[in-house]
């Protein structure tokens, strides 16, 4: 059969991603692959200026999505298939352009782990994220904040052509694209399935339309079944292993501390292993099973490095896998393949310049003998053999330049799905010219039109303070359009050119609540707070309040910055609720304002606050763990204890997050029941 594709929809159960937290991210999420200066001195050069280079201050201008449940039900999800006579590629544009499964027609396996729901989970950037499949990590380091959210999607003219190669076959491909906020680096995904391959190719370019050096992140990251007999093999020696102990240690492969890691369960804690491959060396790693056979993937040389993730064996490892998905699947682990040789470091990418690179997945069938020989340096080269048989390296690298002459082919036909109107908004402010990726006016929405009136007029719309909704031009403001009863503000842009708008446009409470949020993420935390000041003089909105408290909150001294950050978060929350302010907003600053109160000696004022919230919301577990630590702070430890024992679900709960130990050892000292032991280290 020649390639097809074509538009489908999955029915999964899924919980919704559910509304972005309305509040700018001021300050950067808890992720986890981070060291400290003492750490980074140790390691070899390259890498530890690409550790140091260029570390986020935090993810805006994206938004937190923590709006989701665990509550699912069967949802039609759309979903692309690209298919030949070998392979049949699903995936789903509206989650990232993340690949749902990858099979193999001959054998009828699936090459990938597909997870049978849809879950989110706080794990991205951003927060929501879901696992299984290959998902596509740009950005900075951890998941990328287009983990749950949609990217465009068209057809264009795969490479042609008469050689004697499956690669050469002609006919269409599926490019997925997006500007990615970030780092404002806008990037492409081409999928391409020749006639009769048992591969998928992945081209894939990101590109740099400014001025300046950016840093650039990229990982693409593969979930695989985890079976008892499944061993990871990859061409290295050493590797950088990686736990939440937040240390990077350079370890031999395959043996160490007494077991060995190339296979997945042998692992008690959940850790990255980040491989040292040779610079001369073909870029692979496959996953095999006890019968020899599974997927495997491999790249041009650029995409340099790869790694293995592992939940482990261990209650925090296994009770993760089943808080992602549901009782009786299977577990999973991760191989992946970067830019870096470790996903701690960013990589410059001039002005003007781009990254590009070819990838390939498919099946590998291997003698197991081999594979599973205690002889490592046999195990691989047989591996490697076996994949130079099944796709020989300098076919990928033909592969690549065949796909350099489409790479900026025009999508025919339209928009199969469409992504944000963000990219659209910098092409317009920029004048960029993004040959193959384009970002049509027509993209744009509610909430870049406050921004392109900025862009257009010169000012930024203000919303009335009081009154009906707006009309005209406040209208456009989007969310901050109508009275204060109905609003939540705009989401804000930080980068040098938008703050510069900013900055030349007429003060208003809307206008300085935005250049605050950017001359913040500047690091210009002075600034930031003045214009706060002028936002809230204007009109004391609780968005406004709310990033005066977390100005005074970094405040070091002990009698300034905790007792007034909790009396403004308080005044925050006050005027919101008196304000009938939108659910979203109102739980979001509850969820902010508690254990900043807690912390102030303050825990009747927590509770007040906890309990402005509606009585079926704060049956949620968010706020009853919030309300357990209200009690313990009351000194009621024994109805605390109650709250656990009555059981709740933390649906935000943030990946390697100690909470709800922490809150359980302060209450009593018996072991943490299972259903709430996600501990990612040792004790």
């Amino acid at each position: 059969m020649p390639t097809t594709l074509r538009s489908t929809t999955l029915t999964l159960p899924a919980a919704p991603v559910g509304p972005a937290n309305p509040l700018p991210p001021l300050l950067p999420l808890d992720e986890m692959h981070t060291l400290d200066e003492s750490e980074r001195a140790s390691l070899p050069a390259e890498m530890a200026r690409q550790v140091g280079y260029e570390p986020l201050r935090s993810v805006l201008p994206e938004r937190v999505l923590d709006g989701y449940t665990r509550e699912r039900t069967p949802a039609s999800i759309d979903a692309l298939v690209l298919e030949n006579e070998k392979l049949r590629v699903t995936v789903l544009p509206g989650y990232g352009g993340r690949i749902h499964s990858l099979h193999h027609k001959p054998t009828g396996r699936n090459l990938l782990y597909t997870n049978p729901v849809l879950q989110p989970a706080d794990f991205a950037l951003n927060g929501a994220w879901y696992s299984g499949g290959v998902e596509w990590n740009i950005g900075a380091t951890g998941h990328t904040t287009l983990s749950c959210a949609p990217l465009h999607a068209a057809r264009v003219p795969a490479p042609g052509g008469t050689g004697p190669h499956p690669a050469a076959a002609g006919g269409e491909m599926l490019r997925l694209w997006e500007w990615e906020r970030l780092r404002d680096t806008p990037f492409q995904v081409d999928l391409w399935l020749p006639e009769n391959s048992d591969f998928l190719y992945v081209g894939v370019r990101i590109r740099n339309p400014h001025d300046r050096t950016v840093p650039v992140y990229w990982w693409s990251n593969i979930a695989v079944p985890e079976g008892e007999g499944t061993r990871v093999l990859v061409p290295a020696d050493e590797t950088w292993y990686f736990a939440y102990e937040r240390r990077l240690r350079r370890i031999p492969v395959p043996e160490w501390d007494g077991a060995d890691r190339s296979y997945p369960q042998a692992s008690e804690f959940p850790a990255d292993y980040f491989y040292e491959i040779p610079a001369s060396s073909r870029k692979w790693i496959a996953s095999l099973d006890a019968q020899g056979t599974g997927l495997v993937q491999t790249s041009t040389s650029l995409l340099r490095g790869r790694k293995l993730f592992v939940w482990g064996h261990g209650p925090g490892g296994r009770r993760w896998q089943e808080w992602l998905t549901e009782p009786g699947t299977g577990g999973y682990a991760e191989i992946q393949a970067g830019l870096a040789r470790t996903q701690l470091e960013h990589v410059p990418l001039g002005a003007g310049e781009e990254f590009a690179w070819m990838e390939a997945y498919g099946p590998l069938d291997a003698d197991p003998a081999a594979v599973h020989g205690a002889d490592w340096a046999a195990a691989r080269r047989h591996t490697e053999s076996r994949l130079e048989e099944a796709l020989p390296r300098a076919e990928v690298d033909a592969a690549y330049e065949a796909w350099r002459e489409c790479a900026d082919a025009e999508p025919e036909g339209g928009l199969l799905a469409a992504g944000s109107g963000w990219g659209a908004l910098e092409v317009a402010r920029g004048g960029y010219s993004l040959p193959g990726t384009p970002f049509p006016e027509e993209t744009t929405g509610e909430e870049q039109r406050p921004w392109l009136e900025l862009l257009t007029k010169g000012r930024f719309p203000e919303a009335p303070a009081t009154g009906s909704a707006a009309t005209g031009s406040a209208a456009s403001g989007a969310r901050e359009s109508g009275g204060a009863a109905a609003r939540v503000p705009a989401p804000s842009l930080v980068s040098r050119e938008w703050r510069d708008l900013l900055e030349c446009a007429p003060s208003g409470p809307s206008t300085d609540y935005h250049l605050g949020v950017a001359q913040w993420h500047a690091g210009d935390r002075a600034q930031a707070v003045r214009s706060w000041e002028r936002s809230v003089a204007a009109e004391a909105t609780p968005w406004a309040l709310r990033c005066l408290a977390v100005a005074d909150a970094q405040d070091p001294h002990p009698r300034g910055g905790l007792p007034r950050a909790a009396d403004r978060w308080l005044t925050a929350v006050e005027t919101a609720a008196s304000r009938s302010a939108p659910a979203v907003l109102l739980e979001a600053l509850v969820r902010e304002a508690v254990p900043v109160l807690l912390s102030a000696g303050r825990s009747a004022e927590a509770r007040d606050v906890l309990e402005r919230l509606p009585a079926e919301t704060r049956k949620r577990g968010r706020y009853r763990l919030l309300l357990a630590q209200v009690l313990a702070a009351e000194g009621e430890p024994g109805a605390a204890r109650e709250v656990f024992d009555a059981g709740f679900e933390v649906d935000d709960l943030r990946e390697g997050d100690e909470v709800l130990g922490e809150t359980w050892a302060a209450l009593t000292d018996e072991p943490l029941p299972e259903r709430y032991d996600f501990r990612m280290r040792p004790a």
